[in-house]
């Protein structure tokens, strides 16, 4: 029998590697991967362009949708159809700047509810781990988060307590028997310096929180996961010296993972203007060596995988205080872009498009336990896109998706442009009036 859709390519990155081929579609899913010039009989066929190849749908596991209670800064349409746009079919929602934050089910309905119809990729959702919700988790893991975050230091927002480290413990124990994932904001509140900030100045931020804090919060997390033998990821690392410490636990035998960002990988402290807030995140981005080792411990893999850590929030909150850096909210809006941005950065140091697929979208997926996701293979999701890896395009805020026109990137020249993004078989226009096709995904379920 014929298949719905073949689409070919001359290059496609299949099983880690660049290679020619055809892709056949049934339905919503891949049903065959074979030569370029050997495809299956097909009621219609796609050919790509020579200057594009075929990437899988990027899996993107740390994205702040923020709606409901704070739609003002993101939403659900405004968030996945910038994801789209960017190569990315797949997120999964961050639990807290949304009203309510995700630490109990009825909580995870509300958010639900609110994102069905909206989303024009698929969207799954993190649980939380605060002060006070332990008996919550259960019955969360149970409704289908894929896993739960935690903040050992104040999070930013009044309603998403950190926990202490008696309560990391607690929390981590329960987790553990829940077989569940344990995300965490790894800073040590106890090592920030706030006396270091200095207005508009860089430094002053960047002194004021330190690689140590991001180390010993590490290794807190590392000493409950020996006690307790449970499953746990650090995420947005930006202290490169903290590397040797998930090797070591690595080698111990503990399950932990870590993850880096594009943004990162892109800039450095040393050229990061005074009172350009736009380029405030926690952890903070920190010189250049620290960027070239995070790449080299990419290439080792010692770092397990790329995500955005997509946190936009409202202009006059980024500019709060005309460029002071103390008030000014932290988080760079970058859904859109961490593939193009990504790619740049990479292909000048010798890597393929093989090895970002791995980190973007593969590695990801596989983590929160979507093995249907991230990949171009027979049975899995045919979420795709057609990606021109030598076109440069200079970053337009104007043309962005995402709700708020502040970019980290606005104005920087980035090679890698997504031509066209397709979710289980069918292309995504974010530029339309397409109705949204993204599902609410479940742990566990495809």
């Amino acid at each position: 029998m014929p298949v719905d859709l073949v689409v070919r390519a001359r290059r496609a990155i299949v099983d880690g590697a660049e290679t020619p081929a055809a892709v056949g579609i049934t339905g919503e899913r891949i049903t065959s991967v074979t030569a370029y010039d050997d495809p299956p009989a097909a009621d219609r066929m796609v050919t790509l362009e020579d200057d594009e190849v075929l990437l899988p749908g990027l899996v993107d596991t740390h994205v702040h949708v923020n709606e409901p209670g704070r739609t003002e800064w993101e939403g659900f349409a405004t968030a996945t159809r910038a994801a789209a746009a960017g190569g990315v079919t797949t997120i999964l929602d961050m639990p807290l700047n949304s009203v309510p934050p995700t630490t109990t089910v009825d909580n995870l309905r509300v958010k639900q509810q609110v994102a069905e119809g909206q989303v024009s990729v698929d969207v799954g959702f993190w649980g939380g781990a605060v002060p006070g919700n332990l008996p919550d988790l259960g019955p969360l893991h149970e409704a289908g988060v894929f896993g739960f975050k935690c903040f050992l230091l104040d999070s930013g927002v009044e309603e998403f307590r950190h926990l202490e480290p008696d309560q990391l413990a607690m929390a981590m124990g329960e987790t553990a028997r829940l077989g569940a994932l344990m995300i965490v904001h790894a800073e040590d509140g106890a090592l920030l310096d706030e006396s270091a900030l200095d207005g508009k100045r860089y430094a002053g931020f960047l002194a004021s929180r330190p690689a140590a804090a991001e180390e010993s919060a590490i290794g807190q997390v590392l000493d409950q996961l020996e006690w307790t033998d449970g499953r746990a990821h650090v995420v947005h690392l930006s202290d490169a010296g903290a590397v040797p410490m998930f090797r070591a636990a690595r080698e111990a035998g503990l399950d932990i993972s870590v993850e880096t960002c594009p943004h990162y990988l892109t800039f450095d402290a040393e050229h990061i203007a005074d009172g350009a807030t736009e380029l405030k995140c926690c952890p903070p981005i920190r010189e250049a060596a620290h960027r070239e080792a995070l790449w080299a411990a990419l290439a080792a893999g010692d770092i397990d995988y790329v995500v955005s850590d997509h946190s936009p929030c409202t202009t006059d909150l980024k500019q709060r205080g005309d460029g002071d850096f103390g008030q000014a909210w932290g988080g760079i809006a970058s859904v859109q872009l961490g593939l193009a941005a990504m790619w740049t950065g990479a292909r000048e140091r010798g890597h393929g498009l093989a090895d970002v697929v791995r980190w973007m979208a593969t590695a990801t997926a596989d983590r929160v336990g979507l093995g249907h996701k991230g990949r171009i293979e027979a049975g899995a999701d045919a979420d795709l896109v057609r990606f021109a890896p030598d076109e440069e395009f200079t970053v337009d805020v104007a043309r962005l998706h995402h709700r708020n026109p502040v970019s980290a990137y606005a104005g920087r020249r980035l090679t890698g442009v997504v031509r066209e993004t397709w979710l289980r078989g069918v292309p995504v226009h974010p530029d339309g009036d397409d109705t949204p096709r993204g599902r609410l995904l479940r742990r566990g379920e495809r």
